[in-house]
């Protein structure tokens, strides 16, 4: 890292500080992306920090097998600044706008997490501007120790990441891909361990698109390949994976095969449509686009209306979960009888050996599966508020599981605090966040303030 990139971060994040300081109260934070997905129900008024200007990348060292960088810098920019010293994030989340921070405070998987575990495991150094307008340095080994492994799942609620230092590892210019085809989810979830346990592929996902219509995909790093696929214009990723057996990408289009079609979610803003993909352009093909019309959607409420007028009830039902692998057939079997969204990402997770020691996300030393799954389940009979998503974590709970909070959740405080390090947080929120200057847990994440 230049001592001119270190001495202006240094000025950014003093400066930080300083605002942090002047002012008294609720504080937000003003920034132009987010990738939660849940509605804010209001609450006491906040005064903004502008976090806008830290997002550079501040140096990445290959023979050290580091990434350093503010918390505003998005995953695309950290893999723009990875590749050319040959290496990338160790786990590179699946949208291009998920920012370093983010992915940090709350969780962040990829196909390497079989090998890598979650974002926040490859992290070395956090440093923290907290609630009372201090700025420490945490590790896991030092006096701020508490808080480094508190700071993954508390969502901005204890302090905000304004520099990270994460683990990056090598990479060859492209991936073989292999999809491979099951009917039994017995047998799927056999080869996933399988595999995983063998370690033998860079990167492990699968794409189920029914419950008996499962695919395994399993990528390799190359030297060379005899062709690149192409899935940033007219070609859908997804959809391949049915078709072909064998496919090809360079890293870069590999590490952001999800995004152009937001996994498979571009069909609901009709991108999939070939004349309207077309009218998109490829260069508005992505999450960011979508994320930005999703936002506009839920502020106008377009779709509610065309609901009702339809006569029909949305559910928005945006989730990831985590459940032991030995427990994935059962949970497969409850998300289709009882919410029956498809396809589902699944993902393998092998978290490291201080994965207990993450008190708000804390996971034991095993094999779990990942199971992301984004759509709005529509019924003509009026149900509860948040009937599938209430259903999902009761089951999530039964299968020995932990979700993701980045979307909507119903846990009574009670359940939220004996499923998310409770005693814990309260700790870490009377050391670092003692006046309350960021909402709680429970506040932001299920009352949505």
């Amino acid at each position: 890292m230049s001592a001119e990139a270190l001495a202006s971060h240094a000025a950014r994040r003093d400066a930080l500080a300083r605002a942090m300081r002047a002012g008294s109260g609720p504080v937000g934070l003003a920034k132009e992306t987010s990738n939660l997905f849940r509605d804010r129900h209001g609450g006491a008024a906040r005064r903004r920090l502008d976090v806008r200007s830290m997002r550079a990348v501040l140096g990445v060292d290959r023979d050290a097998g580091r990434v350093d960088a503010e918390g505003m810098a998005t995953y695309e920019s950290l893999v723009a600044a990875c590749l050319p010293h040959g290496v990338m994030p160790a786990v590179v989340p699946q949208l291009k706008t998920i920012t370093l921070g983010g992915a940090v405070a709350g969780v962040g998987i990829e196909a390497s997490s079989h090998r890598h575990g979650l974002v926040h495991e490859t992290v070395e150094r956090i440093e923290v501007l907290t609630g009372e307008g201090e700025v420490v340095t945490c590790t896991a080994a030092n006096e701020h120790a508490d808080l480094f492994f508190g700071f993954p799942n508390s969502y901005g609620t204890l302090g905000y990441a304004l520099r990270v230092v994460a683990r990056a590892v090598p990479v060859k210019p492209f991936v073989r891909l292999e999809h491979l085809a099951f009917r039994d989810p017995g047998e799927y979830f056999h080869a996933v361990e399988r595999h995983c346990a063998a370690d033998d592929a860079d990167f492990i996902d699968g794409t189920l698109f029914a419950p008996d219509r499962l695919y395994l995909t399993l990528g390799r790093f190359a030297e060379s390949a005899p062709y690149a696929s192409d899935y940033t214009g007219r070609e859908i990723y997804y959809r391949s994976i049915a078709g072909k057996r064998e496919d090809w990408l360079t890293v870069h289009d590999f590490l952001w095969r999800w995004d152009t079609d937001w996994f498979w979610c571009s069909k609901n803003l009709l991108a999939q449509n070939p004349l309207v993909r077309a009218l998109y352009g490829r260069k508005r093909l992505g999450s960011r686009t979508y994320t930005k019309i999703m936002r506009w959607n839920s502020r106008v409420g377009l779709t509610r209306a065309i609901d009702r007028l339809r006569g029909l009830h949305g559910e928005s039902v945006i989730q990831d979960v985590d459940v032991p692998i030995e427990n994935a057939p059962r949970f497969l079997a409850f998300l289709a009888r009882e919410v029956g969204i498809w396809p589902v990402w699944m993902c393998p997770i092998g978290p490291g050996a201080d994965a207990g020691r993450y008190a708000l996300y804390p996971m034991q030393r095993r094999w779990y599966v990942n199971f992301g799954f984004w759509d709005v389940v529509k019924t003509r009979e009026t149900r509860e508020a948040g009937h599938c998503n209430r259903a999902i974590e009761r089951a999530v709970a039964e299968a020995g599981g932990i979700k993701s909070l980045y979307s909507d959740s119903y846990f009574s405080r009670e359940e939220l605090d004996a499923r998310y390090g409770g005693e814990a947080y309260a700790a870490l929120k009377a050391r670092y966040d003692p006046r309350g200057a960021f909402p709680t847990l429970y506040e932001k994440c299920v009352l949505r303030r």
